[in-house]
């Protein structure tokens, strides 16, 4: 059985809910990512801040970058998976909620992250053509 662990991109790094988008953006950029999970003060997953959500969310609408934390973009519920889930519950995930990268946990620590990359690198041809249909569907 292939799970998310075999899927994953491994080393994914939190950003804390109290940094800047700056910050975020800094990281992405060092990371050469386009998303983070946000952390609370417990460690515990509260959201996922994109390239996308700083400049549309913030920079196109006026706000400083630098006086806004990833907390104050973090919205909704944030979506995870276990590290021993397999393939057909990350793809149940990610299609069920139209979200295009998903945070892997392992007793309770983040421990990568999957995005469409990876999931194009380890899906059939068939079972990427649906993830597509379904998440991009009503985007």
């Amino acid at each position: 059985m292939t799970t998310a662990k075999d899927i994953m991109h491994p080393g994914a790094q939190w950003i804390p809910a109290h940094e800047t988008l700056d910050r975020a953006a800094q990281l992405m950029r060092n990371l050469d990512v386009g998303a983070l999970p946000i952390a609370d003060e417990n460690e515990r997953l509260c959201g996922i801040i994109t390239d996308r959500d700083i400049v549309v969310g913030c920079v196109a609408m006026g706000h400083d970058p630098s006086k806004v934390t990833c907390g104050d973009m973090a919205k909704g519920t944030p979506r995870w998976i276990d590290a021993g889930a397999d393939v057909g519950a990350v793809l149940e995930e990610m299609q069920s909620h139209q979200i295009r990268r998903l945070p892997v946990v392992e007793e309770k620590r983040l421990v990568g992250m999957i995005s469409e990359a990876d999931l194009a690198q380890h899906l059939s041809d068939g079972q990427l053509k649906a993830f597509c249909e379904s998440v991009y569907a009503a985007s």
